[in-house]
């Protein structure tokens, strides 16, 4: 036999034996080069590369493929084969539309031993990722919360279409998904499967259209359709899936004690964790001011206001919750008699003297409460109290309405509308709906007296009622009726019949306050007071704001042998100012701004006030979360 043609076959007898190897590992779509015969002379060698044999005619189970698949690929242990989604799957025979790559053996080559027919979805799910290195890093399991398409109706969608799956066509229970969910998701544990409001829960099946405000959602880092990515936000990395936002539709945000503030103004601000079966929510600021209030009855002064509240909520099954809230100040810091504020009256320093034309501080301990929720009917029944707590009684206390968020002083007002929010014994009992609230309270009617570091004996003699409606996330509207008794400790034989109205309206980065009150007292004459407020979120960093009030007086002269003693005159103020907000470290938001107030009065008053008297604040706040 010719010598160069016998070196010839045994090379390509010793080629067919490694290619005949090598080919159980190869998959359609893998560039393999086969291993190379001996050197050999050059013209005893082969002129093109050996192709490997041809493989068999029929395609590889899913299970070999996923097996052949991890035995090439080095990341295969990070895969995530299963198809998580909650999605419908298509019917069978719905499949054709997918379409997938063609194997290839080498680069621009197709395998002529492949079948022609499509490979399975399995086999197309095995390729790309044994050749991918950054298998790993994919995520093909749908995590998202939201409301599913009806079977049928996925063609409607701009969403890519959910990964072909070979497990059967009825789709996972929402147990199953979930549990598919909670075994692959590495942030599982950062889930707040639980609501930290109070309030009414949705009926079931009615969860779809809730909408949380978008103040919440950005505070909790999720962004809003239609609104920017709250980039601000410290903790937005967080896995929410599985949180209800919102026991409600987004109609209302929680105020102070048991009222309502509009839904688009958020809820209570602050930190919001969880910690166990309780989600617990943080809030407070420090308010460094600065006031001179014009006039010769004014003065100026130096102060820090400050505010920090604890509250947790977790539930107790069968449908009730339990809210624990505690609010604590060091306003007593400031000194009994408080800091200057023109035309402000109520309370006393030494309990001899009342405050005049200044604001009392605030006591240690502004709430130390309870509250729990039964789900009845469409909403829920809530019973709430505690030895230091707000009855039913007026709109949310001013520091915790968005519409006087910046403003500096507290209202000349505070006694007509919201002095109530501190209550040595609180017992409120009420029905919660989504769109609507009605409760009755029974409280102690004295108001603090001047030692602001203890707790007073409580007590039950005073009541009130109240009714709020919230038909949108934009509005909140409240009217409440009371009787108090003794509310002065230096008129101790005098009661108060309280009635108040108030509309709150939250939209765009604008909030507002417009509010009536009639205080009557008994005996006595009746006083009225009006109170408008305005908060304006310009963007990030700047802020406007501005208050109106006009009241109704008859303590600004308390001195007997005064000619103006127990004269009743009707006193306005008007006070706008600016705020520009940056952040801190973590949570911290820090707000620098002043304020300018300006007074109506009769001219009866020009020798104790002056004839034009101007105000001016400037201010540092810190707050927690804002």
């Amino acid at each position: 036999m010719n010598r160069p043609l016998l070196v010839t076959a045994c090379a390509v007898a010793a080629l067919l034996p490694s290619a005949a190897r090598t080919q159980h590992v190869m998959m359609p779509g893998m560039k393999m080069d086969t291993p190379k015969a001996k050197a050999e002379p050059a013209h005893a060698r082969p002129s093109a590369r050996a192709k490997p044999a041809p493989s068999p005619s029929s395609s590889p189970s899913p299970a070999k493929a996923e097996a052949q698949s991890r035995s090439v690929d080095p990341h295969a242990q990070h895969m995530m084969p299963m198809d998580a989604t909650t999605e419908p799957r298509p019917a069978p025979g719905k499949e054709e539309g997918v379409k997938h790559a063609e194997p290839q053996t080498s680069a621009g080559e197709t395998d002529p031993g492949s079948p022609s027919t499509s490979p399975s979805p399995a086999e197309a799910g095995a390729q790309p990722r044994s050749v991918d290195p950054h298998a790993q890093h994919q995520m093909p399991m749908d995590a998202t919360t939201g409301p599913r398409p009806a079977p049928g109706k996925q063609e409607k969608s701009t969403s890519a279409p959910p990964a072909p799956s070979t497990s059967p066509s009825t789709p996972p229970s929402p147990a199953e998904a979930g549990a598919q969910s909670r075994s692959l998701d590495p942030h599982a544990q950062h889930a707040m499967p639980m609501d930290t409001t109070t309030g009414p829960r949705p009926a079931p099946g009615k969860q779809g259209g809730a909408t949380a405000p978008t103040h919440m959602m950005s505070d909790m880092g999720m962004a809003m359709p239609g609104t920017p990515a709250a980039t601000h936000a410290p903790h937005a990395q967080h896995d929410m899936a599985g949180m209800t936002m919102l026991p409600f539709d987004g109609a209302y945000g929680e105020g102070s004690g048991t009222s309502r503030n509009p839904g688009n103004a958020g809820q209570m601000l602050g930190e919001h964790l969880m910690l166990g079966e309780w989600g617990v929510m943080l809030h407070g600021y420090l308010w460094g001011t600065y006031t001179d209030q014009g006039g010769p009855r004014g003065a100026n002064m130096a102060f820090v206001e400050s505010m920090a509240m604890l509250s947790g909520t977790r539930d107790l099954g069968s449908g009730a919750r339990l809210q624990l809230r505690t609010m604590m100040s060091l306003e007593p810091l400031i000194g009994k008699a408080g800091y200057p504020n023109l035309f402000a009256t109520g309370e006393t320093a030494d309990g001899v003297n009342p405050l005049i034309d200044r604001q009392h501080p605030h006591d240690l301990f502004m709430e130390l409460s309870a509250r729990v929720d039964v789900d009845a009917g469409n909403g829920s029944g809530f019973l709430y109290g505690g030895p230091v707590a707000e009855p039913a009684l007026g709109p949310s206390a001013f520091m915790h309405r968005a519409s006087a968020t910046y403003e500096p002083m507290a209202p000349i007002t505070h006694h007509w509308f919201d002095s109530t929010h501190i209550a040595y014994g609180v017992v409120t009992a009420g029905y919660a709906a989504p769109r609507w609230q009605v409760e009755a309270s029974a409280f102690r009617g004295r108001e603090p007296d001047q030692y602001r570091w203890a707790i007073e004996r409580p007590s039950l003699d005073s009541w009130s009622v109240r009714a709020t409606w919230t038909p949108s996330p934009a509005w909140a509207v409240q009217a409440s009726h009371g009787q108090l008794k003794s509310p002065e400790q230096l008129e101790m034989f005098r009661n108060e019949r309280r009635t108040t109205a108030s509309v709150q309206y939250a939209h765009g980065g604008v909030a507002t306050l417009l509010a009536y009150s009639a205080k009557h007292k008994l005996p006595g004459r009746v006083l009225s007071a009006w109170l408008a407020e305005v908060n304006w979120d310009i963007n990030r960093h700047d802020t406007l704001f501005a208050r109106g009030e006009s009241v109704a007086n008859d303590e600004l002269f308390p001195d007997p042998a005064s000619p103006l003693h127990d004269a009743k005159f009707r006193v306005g103020k008007l006070e706008g100012g600016y705020a520009y907000r940056l952040p801190l470290a973590g949570p911290f938001d820090l707000a620098l701004g002043g304020a300018v107030g300006v007074y109506a009065k009769p001219k009866a008053l020009d020798q104790a006030y002056g004839t034009f008297p101007v105000s001016f604040s400037l201010f540092a706040k810190v707050s927690l979360a804002r």
